[in-house]
C-alpha cells in the first residue's frame, strides 16, 4: 500500500502539468473552435490519464471496497460504416468499475445500486469518489460503466458516443452484469443514479427498463435536448451534429433529438423517482427540469422533486463538500433507502 501511496504521489504532480482530459465534466461549455473530432487527440495523454485514475480509485477506496473493474459485451456499434467487414456487426465491448463494501454480509441479499457518470465524452473518475465512499459505508454495492463514448480509451471508442441512445443500454448491461456474477445481489433492490447527462441516463434507463429498478435518482438532469440547443454555443452542438454521433443539428432533425430526451418520455415512468435542479445552474438550465417535471405532471406521473434556490455549487450544489451539499445529499440517500434498504434508517 505505501508503495501505492507513493506512485500515486507522483503520478498526481504529473497531472497537475496535464491538460484537461476532452469531454470531462466542467463548467464551462466546450469552445466552439476547437472541433470535436479532434478532440481526443489535442489532449494526447487521454489514455494515461485514465489508467492513473483507475489506479486513484483503489487508493481512495480499498480501505472499504473490494474494486475491480470489468469488461462486458453490450449492443454492437450504432453507425456501422460497412457491416459485411469482420467483425463489424459485434457486440461492444465496455468497460465498468464494480464496488463491493468489504464488510458486507454475502449470505444475505443485498441492494445494488448503477451509477451514471456524467458528461459528454467524460468518464467515470475519482471526483465522485466521495460519493461513492457515502454510499459504500451504507452498504451498497456499486457499479459505473465507461459507456460508448466515454474518454480515456482512445478514439476509436470516443466516436462510438450516441447520447441517449444505445449508451443507456451499456448501463442498463452494467446492472445486469452484476446480478449475474455476484448472486448475494437482489435483482428486486436495484436503484440506479446520476448527474447531469449521468440525471440524463438514469431516467432513460427507468423508463425503457421499468422492470429493472427499484428507485431513480435524477440530479440536475439533462432533461429536454431540443431547448438545450437553443441556449449552447456552436461548439457544444457540434459534439451531437458530428460526423460519427447524430450527424445532423436539431434543425435538421428534431425528431431524433427528441427520441434522446426524458421530457418526451414522461409518459413511460412506473418507477419512484427523486429529481433535483438548482435554479442557478450554469450547465443544465432550470427550464430544462421544470419542462420535465411539467410533463410528469401532465401525465399523472407520482414522483418526487426539489429546486434549490440559487443553491452555492451552482451545477454541482450537492456533489461539492460543504455542509449544504451534504444535506442534500441525506436527502438523496434517505429517498434510495425507503426502497433499497427499508430496514435500515439514514441520518
Amino acid at each position: 500500500m505505501r508503495t501505492l501511496l507513493l506512485i500515486c504521489t507522483a503520478v498526481c504532480s504529473l497531472l497537475a502539468q496535464q491538460p484537461p482530459v476532452p469531454g470531462t465534466v466542467q463548467p464551462a461549455p466546450a469552445p466552439a473552435a476547437a472541433p470535436p473530432a479532434a478532440a481526443p487527440q489535442s489532449a494526447g495523454n487521454d489514455e494515461v490519464l485514465k489508467r492513473i485514475d483507475d489506479l486513484m480509485w483503489h487508493v481512495m477506496l480499498d480501505d472499504i471496497a473490494q474494486v475491480d473493474k470489468v469488461e462486458y459485451t453490450s449492443l454492437p456499434p450504432a453507425r456501422i460504416g460497412n457491416p459485411r467487414a469482420p467483425g463489424a456487426t459485434n457486440p461492444l465491448i465496455v468497460r465498468a468499475y464494480t464496488f463491493i463494501p468489504k464488510n458486507l454480509d454475502r449470505s444475505r441479499k443485498q441492494p445494488l445500486l448503477v451509477f451514471c457518470h456524467q458528461g459528454i465524452h467524460a468518464n467515470s473518475d475519482t471526483r465522485d469518489a466521495h460519493v461513492f465512499r457515502e454510499l459504500l459505508e451504507q452498504g451498497y454495492s456499486i457499479v459505473s460503466a465507461d459507456y460508448r463514448g466515454s474518454s480515456g480509451y482512445g478514439r476509436g471508442f470516443y466516436e462510438q458516443i450516441d447520447y441517449g441512445g444505445r449508451e443507456v443500454e451499456d448501463v442498463y448491461l452494467s446492472g445486469q452484469w452484476m446480478l449475474e456474477n455476484y448472486p448475494f445481489l437482489d435483482p428486486r433492490r436495484v436503484g440506479v443514479i446520476g448527474w447531469s447527462h449521468g440525471g440524463l441516463i438514469s431516467l432513460m434507463n427507468v423508463f425503457a427498463h421499468p422492470q429493472a429498478y427499484a428507485v431513480a435518482y435524477a440530479g440536475v438532469p439533462v432533461s429536454d435536448l431540443v431547448e438545450r440547443m437553443g441556449y449552447e454555443p456552436a461548439g457544444y452542438q457540434a459534439l451531437y451534429s458530428a460526423p460519427y454521433h447524430i450527424g445532423r443539428t436539431v434543425r435538421e432533425d428534431i425528431l431524433e433529438y427528441r427520441k434522446r430526451s426524458p421530457v418526451f418520455h414522461a409518459k413511460e415512468l412506473e418507477t419512484p423517482l427523486l429529481i433535483h435542479s438548482n435554479t442557478n445552474d450554469e450547465d443544465v438550465n432550470v427550464l430544462e427540469v421544470e419542462h420535465l417535471i411539467a410533463a410528469l405532471k401532465g401525465e399523472g406521473k407520482k414522483f418526487e422533486y426539489k429546486i434549490y434556490q440559487d443553491a452555492p455549487g451552482g451545477h454541482y450544489f450537492n456533489r461539492i463538500d460543504t455542509k449544504a451539499a451534504k444535506d442534500s445529499r441525506r436527502e438523496i440517500w434517505r429517498f434510495l433507502a425507503g426502497y433499497l434498504k427499508p430496514d435500515r434508517a439514514v441520518n
